[in-house]
């Protein structure tokens, strides 16, 4: 039996569940605002995991995939807490906004300041009352600004225990994403909390595949750190993932309508073309041409293009024979996800 949990104030006694209200800034129209946390708190002693979403605003597909993990029979009876935050932007939330009302990006303020912008405020109150009573934590993330991403886990793989988070999340590309200033990754590290990044779908959409992947994905990292029980039922060797060290965003050659032929989870080669970008009047043709080789995962939805802008991302990938196998299998086990 292990002892409550306490979060904001609020006592989680074992065996039990609570949504607890952590009070944040009111808004300059004296209403009260508050980042909403579901606790559920084992009988037995565990882990602590965080999980979270909408830390930019705009990225709903985190909060869909919270709502469905925290229904779950299976979830009540885990071992340590979870602790879900599926909103922790909520003033951007409420906006549809990637920023927060000071136009700030809150994954840039971490691990935030009781003194700072409103921004840096909500990323205090997150890391002081959610992220350091855990010891791992899963943040979620969608695409921005009109592009789509294919799930995929951002971790520092120089951390052994982050990675084999990653590894566990049992989605087919993990990218090898360095630490940036001000992230929540970064804060989570200096407070020796291992997270990792799950990016999938599109700010302001859900996307079934990447929620289904997202659910699944959660779920086989808390059996994987002994949260869960392992399930039952007979399956097939789990296929190691696709580690890329490196990504390239390839930018458009010259303003004009984007026709991206190469979708989300495709193979690749070098100097392949995988898209064209025609002039409005149709004078003028130039076809995209992949720099390097690997797997499509993040490209452009919106087919207006000036010269220069991002339209599709790639993950380096020399193993171009394992890239087919691995998306087909991924989206065979997703589609008979239930």
């Amino acid at each position: 039996m292990q002892r409550p949990a306490t979060i904001a104030g609020t006592q989680v006694n074992p065996g039990t569940q609570a949504t607890v209200h952590i009070p944040v800034p009111r808004l300059y129209t004296h209403t009260d605002m508050a980042m909403p946390v579901h606790v559920i708190h084992g009988r037995k002693d565990g882990p602590r995991l965080f999980v979270c979403g909408a830390i930019h605003g705009d990225e709903i597909i985190g909060t869909e995939i919270i709502r469905r993990l925290i229904k779950l029979k299976k979830v009540k009876n885990l071992r340590g807490t979870l602790i879900a935050v599926p909103v922790v932007n909520v003033y951007a939330f409420e906006q549809h906004s990637r920023y927060s009302p000071d136009r700030r990006d809150m994954n840039r303020f971490f691990p935030g300041s009781k003194k700072g912008s409103l921004t840096s405020q909500i990323a205090e109150k997150f890391m002081s009352e959610v992220v350091r009573a855990s010891q791992y934590g899963i943040d979620l993330h969608a695409g921005s600004n009109h592009r789509a991403n294919f799930p995929q886990i951002r971790v520092d793989i120089e951390n052994q225990e982050a990675l084999d988070l990653a590894r566990a999340f049992r989605v087919p590309v993990v990218v090898n994403a360095g630490i940036r200033d001000g992230s929540l990754r970064k804060a989570a590290a200096e407070a020796g909390v291992h997270t990792i990044l799950y990016e999938a779908g599109e700010a302001l959409r859900f996307d079934e595949e990447a929620v289904r992947a997202g659910v699944r994905g959660i779920l086989s990292v808390m059996t994987s750190i002994e949260m869960l029980r392992p399930s039952t039922r007979r399956k097939t060797p789990q296929m190691d993932p696709l580690i890329a060290d490196s990504t390239s965003w390839v930018r458009a050659p010259i303003s004009g309508i984007l026709q991206m032929e190469a979708p989300l989870g495709a193979k690749v080669a070098k100097n392949n073309r995988i898209g064209v970008i025609a002039d409005p009047f149709g004078d003028q043709e130039v076809a995209i041409l992949s720099p390097v080789s690997g797997v499509v995962i993040g490209r452009l939805n919106l087919p207006l293009v000036h010269r220069g802008d991002a339209v599709i991302h790639i993950a380096h990938l020399d193993r171009l024979k394992k890239i087919e196998p691995a998306i087909e299998e991924f989206r065979e086990e997703i589609a008979d996800e239930r």
